[in-house]
This record gives C-alpha cells, structure tokens and sequence, in this order.
C-alpha cells in the first residue's frame, strides 16, 4: 500500500516525498486509517515497525484539516526516554517541514537554556508537545500549564514507560487533560498491566496487533553456550587479534554496563558506555565518538537503546539473553541495516539456557553454538529444559571464574 492511498493533505504528501516516504508497513497500514477516524487505539508494534509515524501522520494530517487554537497545546506524545523523544521530535520535524507546525521536545539531561525552550513552547502553546513524564511533570509542578485544548494523548513504548516506574506519572498527566480528547497507545507487548492502563485511559479502542518479525536473513546469529564467568574470556579471546569496528555490546542493567566498561578499558579497547546515568550532553557525546569511528565499541543497556541509530554496525554482542524475543529482535536489528550484512552473537550462560531456546523456538531454528576457545576451558551442555528453574543470579553453580582467564579455578583439595 502507498501513503497516496491515505488522502493526506498536499503539504504532508510533500514532506513524505522530500522524505522519500512511499510504501506502509504493515502497521501504519493498519493504524492510520482507525487514527484518522479519531478513534482511540491500541497497537502491539514492536519498534522498527514504523509505528512513529503511523501516529505522527495521522495526526498532523487531522490537525491540518481540522479547527484548531493555534496558540494552545494541542497534541501531547509521551515516550520513556529521552531519546526516543529525540527520534520522534526529528520525525515530526521532516513531516511536517510543509505544514504550518510547532513542537517542543521536553526531556531532561540538558541544561537551562533547554529548560527555557521547553518552559516557552509548554506555555505559549506549541502545537505537539514530545515529552517524557518526569520533565513533563517537573514542568507541571512549577508553573501552570493550559492542556485544555489537547485533543490527542500518545503513549509510545507504554510497557517500557510501565516497567520504568512511570505509571503514576501517565496518570496525573491524563487526569490534566481533557476527556473529550483522541487517546492512542503503543506497546512492544501486551501484559495485564498494559491492558488495565489502556482500559483506564482509553475508551473503545481498536485493537491492532502486528506479530513480531523475525530478523532479516542478512544477520548471522552465533551464540556461545558458556558459564557466566566466562563471558569475559570470550570476549578477549574475539578481539585478540583485531580491534572491534562499530560493536555494540548489550547488557541487561548499568550496574554491569559499568562493570563490563571498565574490564575492557583494561584491555585497552576503545569503548563507550550507554546508559540512563548520564546525562545528555555525555550521551550525545559518547554517540558522536562512535559515529565518527574514535569509539570503535559501545557497551549499553537496553533502555538506551533506542536511541542508538547507526547504519554501519557490523557486531551485536549480547553479553546477556535479552529478556524476551522483542528485545532480542530489537538489539540484533542495530546491524545489517540498509541492505548491508551483519553479524549477532549471544553469549549464553546456564541460567539463561532456556530463555534462550525460547528464543529460537520464535525463530524456528537452531542459531549456530560456536565451540569455546580451548583456553577457556569447557562449556557446559545445551540442556535448556534441564536448566529452567535454575536462578538467574547463579548461585547455584558454586565456584566462580577468574575475571582475568575466564577459567573455572582448580578444586581445593581437603
């Protein structure tokens, strides 16, 4: 289906083709027609879907087309980070380059100048507000803000806003708006928690479900079946011989992102971290280095990850299974992006064994289990309905690993 289809006003058409936008997915399809016929939705879209503009076009489109204040806010878009933030904020910059517009991006991690933009388009009244909910509110809780003329509520990444403690915060927002308004909600996933939200602020909602995708053939999946304390050594033994180029390594929280950073400075690689504890202007700086090849590896966690977007990544290292195949889909689709090749290994450890294979069981097949490295000792069996009650924290295995060879240390004699 081409967005010709869709009946878009001229000027949203011309910043479609100045953007070389032609054919829908699968989900902007599906949700542009229910969102231009002001319903209120609920959409289960994976990121990478093109789910930022199936909201942000039909909703510059009704806004063009409809009566509006021009000097109120109109449109409120939440997401839970402030990079995600950012990436929207440039999309609605690109589609609406033709459209007579404004937006503010409310995140934190800048400094006072920033504040003061956001503090002026909050209340002078920009058109479409992009925020996260702990700014949005640090704004709310010093000065008044008229959101009587807000006629669209967006959630992007809901269970991510969810899981990052923002539930009470979503709802003081909602209550400040109007009720009369065009709720829409975005999720990778549909737990109970996302549903009781959505019953909450939604009212009669389409349902619109788009199956996750498999990654592209393009990326070669490995993974290494190894003892946690292990992972280290794997890792000195893959860039042994050759530097990395543009590897992003990704772990489950910044406490190991941390960890993990500071073992390979050690070993005298060029590494950046990524993760929620710095600020913007540390963030926007680490990404710079990586872009232009001065950091050649990046260590972040999941939450940032989203705002890493980089078409030349020729490695993903999962230094952790993903908690679920979204996240795996999500992390490995960093590589191989226009049209090139890449590659995705995994390290597995016994505890995560069965996470794994569920893994697999998405993909329906086996990915390909490299053979450890001779000097790292031995591995222990792919058993991953043996190991599903084993605890993630891997105690249970008793003795630990040097960080410094990654082997099992020899028994103590009594």
């Amino acid at each position: 289906m081409t967005f010709d289809e869709f009946s878009f006003c001229d000027e949203l058409m011309d910043g479609l083709q100045a953007m070389n936008f032609k054919t829908t997915t699968p989900v902007q399809e599906q949700a542009i027609p229910v969102i231009l016929n002001k319903q209120d939705v609920i959409a289960c879209a994976q990121t990478g879907t093109g789910k930022t503009a199936a909201f942000l076009l039909p909703l510059l489109n009704n806004l063009h087309t409809e009566a509006h204040n021009e000097d109120a806010l109109n449109a409120i878009i939440m997401a839970p980070t402030r990079e995600l933030a950012q990436q929207i904020d440039q999309q609605m910059e690109g589609f609406s380059y033709f459209l007579p517009f404004s937006s503010v991006a409310v995140y934190g991690g800048n400094d006072s100048q920033a504040w003061d933009v956001q503090k002026r388009g909050l209340t002078k009244g920009a058109d479409v507000v992009i925020a996260t909910p702990g700014r949005l509110l640090s704004h709310i809780n010093l000065y008044n803000i008229d959101f009587s003329g807000v006629k669209y509520f967006i959630l992007d990444e809901a269970d991510r806003m969810l899981d990052m403690g923002f539930y009470d915060d979503i709802m003081r927002i909602a209550r400040l708006l109007p009720k009369e308004r065009q709720t829409i909600m975005f999720s990778a996933t549909m737990p109970p928690k996302i549903r009781q939200l959505a019953k909450t602020i939604l009212n009669n909602p389409a349902e619109i479900k788009i199956a996750v995708s498999r990654p592209p053939e393009s990326i070669m999946q490995t993974a290494y079946i190894c003892y946690e304390g292990q992972k280290i050594g794997i890792i000195r033994h893959l860039f042994s011989v050759q530097d990395p180029n543009k590897v992003i390594l990704f772990s489950g929280s910044k406490l190991k992102v941390k960890e993990i950073t500071k073992v390979l400075r050690m070993m005298k690689l060029s590494v950046g971290e990524m993760h929620s504890d710095l600020d913007q202007a540390q963030r926007d700086h680490v990404m710079h280095e990586f872009r232009n090849g001065r950091v050649n590896m990046l260590v972040a966690t999941d939450i940032v990850s989203r705002g890493i977007d980089s078409d030349d990544i020729s490695l993903i290292i999962n230094f952790d299974v993903p908690r679920d195949v979204e996240d795996y889909v999500h992390r490995i689709g960093r590589t191989a992006r226009a049209n090139a090749e890449g590659m995705a290994i995994t390290f597995v450890s016994e505890a995560e064994q069965y996470k794994f294979k569920q893994i697999e069981d998405f993909l329906k097949k086996d990915i390909y289990k490299i053979p450890l490295p001779e000097e790292l000792g031995g591995a222990p069996l792919y058993e991953p309905e043996k190991q599903r009650r084993i605890p993630v924290d891997g105690k249970r295995f008793g003795r630990k690993f040097s960080r410094s060879t990654g082997k099992r240390p020899a028994k103590r004699k009594s």
